[in-house]
């Protein structure tokens, strides 16, 4: 498995008195933070599916995808497309089905890169005893296929998926119970690539890790004031080594 190349100059801003490697639990989200898709199976299983179950024949154009969930992204384009909503209705959970049983068929075909850092950070989070899970847009069986073929899956312990929770809060609430049930400690922090990761950390009173390597440039991230903004989980984890090296503390921009 490919890890994506350092593309840009490093940046980290972190939020005054954050530990951010001190957490009890982490719930991670997958497209642009854990991975990135360079096929387009997942996405082309939505419409697939759609026109194999109910006959209609829909787009994805002007739906949003990054930070959307695939409950979401069908129910828009359907509407979009003008399919009754009685036919949702019932159609929906086969829908659902088609899309996992299509990914699952094609998982040897996924061209997936992890994003740079990403298994450092994990093993540095894992040995200092955190609980990692992930809170994701993807439906539960799409996600864990990822995850597998990335070679991740030794990391995760539980997720939160839109299978019946198309907003993204209400997964991320879903995942922070979870989380709580497993381990005894309250500090629960999501992280994402794009505003809506923040939204739905926030939203549930959760600490939030904002990392710019999805569609969001990291200005965008950062106005959406996360605990941390940083370029990507490789350059949180440099600066933290670089500390301990030094002696010194964080040194990162200011803004938070």
């Amino acid at each position: 498995m490919q890890t994506l190349p350092q593309s840009t100059e490093p940046r980290v801003v972190v939020s005054p008195d954050f530990e951010w490697d001190g957490q009890d639990a982490y719930l991670f989200d997958i497209d642009g933070t854990l991975l990135r898709s360079r096929d387009r199976i997942h996405i082309e299983s939505v419409a697939l599916s759609v026109q194999r179950v109910t006959g209609f024949e829909i787009t994805l154009a002007g739906v949003r995808l990054a930070g959307n969930t695939d409950t979401a992204i069908l129910r828009e384009a359907c509407r979009q497309a003008g399919i009754p909503g009685e036919v949702m209705e019932a159609q929906t959970e086969a829908i659902l089905e088609a899309m996992c049983a299509t990914v699952a068929e094609r998982r040897h075909e996924l061209d997936l890169v992890k994003m740079p850092g990403v298994e450092e950070v994990l093993r540095h989070l894992a040995r200092r005893g955190a609980l990692l899970g992930v809170a994701t847009g993807n439906l539960e069986m799409i996600g864990w296929i990822k995850i597998e073929q990335a070679g991740l899956r030794e990391w995760f312990r539980f997720g939160g998926f839109s299978d019946h929770l198309p907003v993204r809060a209400e997964l991320v609430a879903q995942a922070a119970q979870k989380a709580r049930e497993l381990t005894a400690g309250e500090k629960i922090c999501v992280v994402g690539d794009t505003p809506r990761d923040i939204e739905a950390a926030r939203a549930n009173s959760l600490s939030v890790i904002a990392v710019a390597t999805g569609n969001s440039s990291f200005d965008e991230l950062a106005a959406c004031e996360p605990d941390v903004c940083t370029t990507s989980l490789a350059d949180l984890l440099a600066l933290k080594k670089s500390a301990s090296t030094t002696g010194g503390g964080f040194k990162s921009e200011p803004g938070l």
